[in-house]
């Protein structure tokens, strides 16, 4: 699945994580694959499930 980086970035400055959120703003493609990417999220500490809504796809 992929994501916007924008929407990623909202997530983390919704959460008070704004220094994860400027460090994603220049780590981050702007089209980020959960797949492929997802180590790169963890460690910004966000999962599939918080890009689902909590919903398994």
């Amino acid at each position: 699945m992929e994501i916007s980086k924008q929407k990623i970035i909202d997530m983390l400055k919704n959460r008070g994580d704004h220094d994860k959120a400027q460090k994603a703003e220049s780590d981050l493609p702007e089209k980020v694959d959960t797949e492929k990417d997802q180590g790169t999220l963890e460690k910004f500490g966000i999962n599939l499930s918080d890009l689902t809504g909590g919903f398994s796809l």
